[in-house]
């Protein structure tokens, strides 16, 4: 059942289940519920597991000025000291990724324990390309309907069935994504393409974490594989084979026990 805290002049959408220590799903870029899958593995049914949608997604309140990583872990950290949780295990996939991370090295007294599922590729040395890809779709839906964008972006990552591909995950996500394709576009990624961090910002993380990766993924996260892995040496590393970016989605199972083991290794 979803709940509603105020946080900072807003109001963001949260969802709690089961009890135990506290792991805190920061919801992704595009797909308000991409993780709730996840979530439900019976693995982690010994955790109380936190959901909630950022500012711009669902019912969550409207963007007011530009993105930002910064912000976005402020709110997290606003979301769990309103509803009374001092300290929890921060999962981030993805963009929520970098807003894990940012999270992790500005708020430690609540980030008990890092897992970071394949963060974006942004400070690798083919960070370039990447930027450059993300220029593009920004300026294509400059030229273009939101919803042509979008469908012009899913079909080239996905393939021309995106719609059905991510509704069999994640049922209604196909009209949610189009409903929020606009924050995704006009906020998300150039807050993504503003964000900073390096190995500086990384040496003040210094919980647990686990760094989860698939083998498929591609040139771009393997390099990103390979940078948190040195900026964050205490970490942890799994791969998992057959798996690519969207290994929330595909390999849900594998992720949670990987989870689970590690949090037993590390509890609150």
């Amino acid at each position: 059942m979803l709940e509603r805290a105020r946080i900072d002049g807003a109001e963001l959408e949260y969802e709690v289940s089961g009890s135990g220590e506290p792991v805190v799903f920061v919801q992704t870029a595009l797909t308000a519920d991409e993780l709730l899958p996840l979530a439900k593995e019976s693995a982690l049914e010994g955790y109380r597991r936190i959901l909630y949608h950022r500012r711009g997604y669902a019912g969550s309140s409207p963007i007011d000025g530009p993105g930002s990583i910064t912000r976005d872990a402020a709110d997290c950290r606003a979301l769990l000291a309103a509803i009374g949780v001092e300290r929890a295990h921060i999962v981030g996939l993805s963009y929520s990724g970098a807003v894990a991370l940012q999270l992790a090295a500005e708020a430690p007294d609540c980030t008990h324990s890092l897992i970071l599922l394949e963060p974006p590729p942004v400070h690798t040395p083919s960070a370039p390309e990447f930027r450059a890809a993300n220029d593009r779709l920004i300026h294509r839906r400059q030229d273009a309907t939101p919803a042509a964008a979008l469908d012009e972006f899913l079909t080239l990552v996905i393939g021309a069935g995106w719609r059905e591909t991510v509704e069999a995950h994640v049922p209604g996500s196909a009209q949610q994504m189009e409903r929020d394709v606009v924050t995704f576009f006009d906020t998300d990624l150039p807050a993504l393409l503003d964000w900073q961090f390096g190995s500086e910002v990384a040496r003040r993380i210094t919980c647990p974490v686990l760094y989860l990766g698939g083998t498929e993924s591609g040139p771009w996260f393997a390099e990103v594989r390979e940078l948190f892995l040195n900026w964050l040496p205490q970490a942890e590393d799994i791969v998992i084979d057959g798996a690519d970016h969207l290994l929330a989605d595909t390999h849900p199972a594998e992720i949670a026990e990987a989870m689970a083991a590690f949090m037993r290794r590390y509890p609150i």
